[in-house]
């Protein structure tokens, strides 16, 4: 189960651990690109826009899980890189009890929330219903959305990588069947696709924490651990809050945008809703090896080897650079086909030109999202959470604020324009911190 990073050739450790990450990620975007395929095809156009204008407000919630799960993973994994396996179990638990308590208030807040977002987005009224329908039950299932995130920040904080992707398989595939069962066979729209995601992902998230709880009772140490330590909680929230806060006001950027893009109508907001699942699927890959460096980078400081650090950085962008051409290509040849997937070809055409339209302009800056994304990678291992945020919403605000000018002067086109600006700008904000290298003393030692 545990993975020492600090041992063995960089960028070998670093690829072999990133590897099942970036799998996880295309597992989990291919569910979600399943429930659009589903809706859009069994349920309508109308439906396919009433998922996908819901998506932003649960993104924000997975914001919210990942800032959470960020602090977790980077503590456990210093801690695991300095050896103190008592403290160890003691973070573990403690993150595991705190992401509980904030799932089920996150619930609660959420139901009482969900009509008056979805109003202050202006989702198109000929949608609302069953927007709102599928966020209510989504919300639902935070618990289970935070449990398995911590779960898998966990697990990759100890280094292993694989265990979480075996659980995501699982709920992936399940999550399909149940999407064709549920909307195809039982004819119950936008709700089938709700109870599907709910219901999977449900049963995997208990199963990985089940095991997880198992595992770490099998973590043999002399050193005293307890259940729930106060200033284990300080530590973890000093990473955390800051994640939790730039993740939300990202996810607020988001919701921001769409609500520019629901102005624009159903069709608008279906090209854009397709486009948005595709460009995930192709950018999980990179936020994924975003992810690895920032536990690689983290077990590494813990252990004092800040030499392996800038090792991974470089191996990391090799592979990020040549994923980067190749997903380009892709797109430029299967953008339609790629849209097309979502909707039928003859009566949802304008829907297919509006997603390609995204897609090619989004696409040829993929590379300097992976700058970004790896940058911010180390940035956020070592705890240094000045840069990291400085350099993610210096990439929002450039993008919010962009999509509402083009926008108001362009059309709804000039908003995919302001994605790749965003990133530019955000990624070299970010190389400068990066450079000036004042992340290279772990948190732990900071802190502590």
């Amino acid at each position: 189960m545990l993975n020492d990073m600090t041992k063995g050739t960089p960028s070998k450790v670093l690829l072999s651990f990133a590897f099942p990450i970036i799998l996880s990620g295309m597992f989990q975007q291919l569910y979600n690109i399943a429930d659009s395929v589903i809706a859009g095809h069994f349920a309508g156009v109308d439906a396919l826009a009433a998922v996908g204008a819901s998506y932003p407000i649960t993104m924000l919630f997975i914001a919210i899980a990942t800032g959470a799960g960020v602090g977790c993973s980077v503590v456990i994994s210093q801690l695991f890189g300095a050896g103190t396996l008592g403290k160890l179990k003691t973070a573990i638990s403690t993150s595991i009890l705190t992401i509980i308590g904030l799932s089920i208030a996150l619930t609660l807040i959420g139901l009482l929330i969900c009509n008056p977002l979805m109003r202050l987005m202006n989702t198109p009224e000929d949608i609302f219903a069953d927007s709102a329908l599928y966020l209510r039950i989504y919300i639902c299932g935070l618990f289970f959305l935070f449990t398995y995130n911590i779960a898998t920040a966990i697990f990759n904080g100890l280094g292993d990588s694989k265990t979480p992707l075996y659980f995501l398989i699982f709920s992936s595939l399940f999550n399909v069947i149940l999407d064709l069962v549920f909307v195809a066979v039982f004819k119950m729209g936008v709700a089938g696709v709700a109870l599907a995601t709910f219901i999977a992902q449900g049963l995997s998230s208990i199963a990985a924490l089940l095991y997880l709880i198992y595992k770490v009772k099998k973590i043999h140490t002399d050193e005293v651990s307890t259940r729930f330590d106060l200033e284990i909680l300080a530590h973890i929230s000093r990473i955390a809050v800051p994640s939790i806060i730039q993740q939300s006001i990202v996810s607020v950027g988001q919701l921001c945008v769409q609500a520019l893009v629901n102005s624009y109508g159903a069709t608008v907001v279906a090209g854009y809703s397709s486009a948005i699942k595709m460009d995930s699927f192709f950018k999980i890959v990179i936020m994924s090896m975003g992810n690895a460096v920032s536990n690689f980078t983290a077990q590494n400081l813990g252990a004092g080897k800040i030499e392996r650090v800038p090792q991974g950085y470089r191996a990391a962008l090799k592979v990020m650079f040549g994923y980067s051409m190749l997903s380009l290509l892709i797109v430029l040849l299967f953008s339609n086909q790629l849209i097309g997937i979502f909707v039928d070809s003859v009566s949802g055409s304008a829907v297919i030109s509006i997603g390609s339209q995204y897609m090619y302009i989004v696409s040829a800056a993929y590379f300097a999202f992976a700058l970004l994304m790896v940058g911010n990678g180390i940035l956020r291992g070592a705890g240094y959470m000045k840069g990291f945020t400085t350099s993610t919403l210096t990439d929002l605000f450039v993008r919010v604020i962009g999509s509402y000018i083009l926008a108001y002067l362009i059309g709804y086109e000039a908003i995919w324009i302001s994605i790749p600006v965003g990133w530019i700008v955000g990624m070299g904000v970010c190389s400068v911190f990066y450079k000036k290298g004042s992340w290279k003393k772990p948190f732990i030692e900071k802190t502590s």
